[in-house]
């Protein structure tokens, strides 16, 4: 963790401002390894503060060692502009993206002593490229589902809805070790399968079905997401064969085009244009992909207007798909991590068919 603070350190001083406030919950964790949902970090040359109230304080010592704790008693922002006071700042910088407008506001009251800057993105840059400790929780993370997947095939069939199936999968998959859901399970059947975000509701599922399933879980922080599509008892129609394959087919394409230096738009144009040049190119509406880490979503996007270029050590979704309205639809989705020479696929659940469930 100290490391981390260390490169935060950096780009503070590239930024122009003296001291750093850290409001995003998950940016809290990543720095300091504190995992209450109360906590706010300031950042100054030669100090670390964590600003946590007391039900949290023994806690925060515990987890966050390089980190002074300070017990917050009224509201943090109070404590801030006490501790300010104190101290020779004169620029400080806080995550834009964390803090809304009313919180600004009174930001601006409380510390007149200071002169704000909002900064955009810094500790998500830090963020960008993993460590192996951090790979190594996202590969138990994707392990654990992979490992829930066969279980829950086995579950999925005509007469049950789809919200059953959902509810069995989320306590497989926390009696298995997940810290908690990385997002709600979204599953799908039927037509209803063509809503890329579909959650599950009390339809049943019937014999012929695409079953789209995508879920993801936290383990030791760190998320996973993992779309698998499935039929339901019965012998493909020549359609669904047709979209599952050219889905697969755009996803490898993307993940062979996957290493240290490559575009991720150039990533996400390969995925498109296999789709497109078989007919389906206005049926894939969302990007390619997108990062992994203390978030289900974060930078790199792979995506028709990313700027990022790809370095070893990102871990990123490759997950294109096929939604035809009132029919069904597909989507494929692996996690993989950048290396100097390709893509590491830490997603081993099958896909090499379209499963027959």
């Amino acid at each position: 963790m100290l490391e981390r603070v260390r490169r935060l350190r950096q780009l503070i001083d590239e930024s122009g401002v003296e001291a750093f406030l850290v409001t995003g919950i998950d940016n809290v964790r990543y720095l300091s390894g504190f995992t209450g949902s109360a906590g706010v970090l300031l950042i100054g040359p030669d100090e670390a503060l964590l600003l946590t109230d007391a039900r949290y304080t023994v806690q925060a010592g515990a987890e966050a060692p390089g980190f002074e704790v300070v017990t917050v008693e009224k509201t943090w922002l109070e404590l801030l502009a006490e501790l300010l006071q104190n101290r020779v700042y004169q620029l400080l910088g806080f995550e834009a993206a964390h803090v809304t407008h009313q919180q600004f506001l009174r930001m601006r009251e409380l510390l007149s002593m200071v002169e704000l800057r909002p900064l955009k993105d810094l500790v998500e840059r830090l963020r960008l490229v993993k460590d192996e400790e951090e790979i190594r929780a996202i590969r138990q993370a994707v392990g654990l589902v992979d490992e829930a997947f066969p279980w829950i095939v086995d579950r999925i069939r005509a007469g049950r809805s789809e919200r059953e199936i959902a509810l069995e999968l989320e306590f497989a998959l926390r009696d298995r070790g997940a810290e908690r859901m990385a997002f709600e399970i979204i599953l799908a059947s039927g037509a209803r399968s063509a809503l890329p975000h579909g959650r599950p509701s009390g339809k049943v599922v019937e014999k012929g079905d695409l079953v789209l399933l995508d879920c993801g879980v936290v383990c030791d922080g760190y998320c996973s997401d993992f779309t698998r599509t499935v039929l339901v008892g019965a012998v493909p129609e020549p359609w669904q064969e047709e979209i599952y394959q050219v889905v697969l087919a755009a996803q490898e394409a993307g993940i062979r085009m996957i290493r240290t230096g490559v575009l991720a738009a150039d990533v996400d144009a390969r995925v498109r244009e296999v789709i497109a040049h078989h007919g389906y190119g206005e049926y894939f509406g969302h990007s390619t992909g997108h990062g992994l880490g203390v978030q289900v979503h974060e930078l790199p996007r792979l995506g028709r207007f990313s700027e990022e270029t790809l370095q070893a050590g990102m871990v990123v979704t490759v997950e294109p798909g096929i939604y035809l309205p009132d029919r069904g639809g597909v989507r494929i989705e692996d996690v993989v991590v950048i290396r100097e020479d390709g893509a590491e696929i830490l997603t081993l659940a099958p896909k090499d068919r379209l499963i027959r469930v």
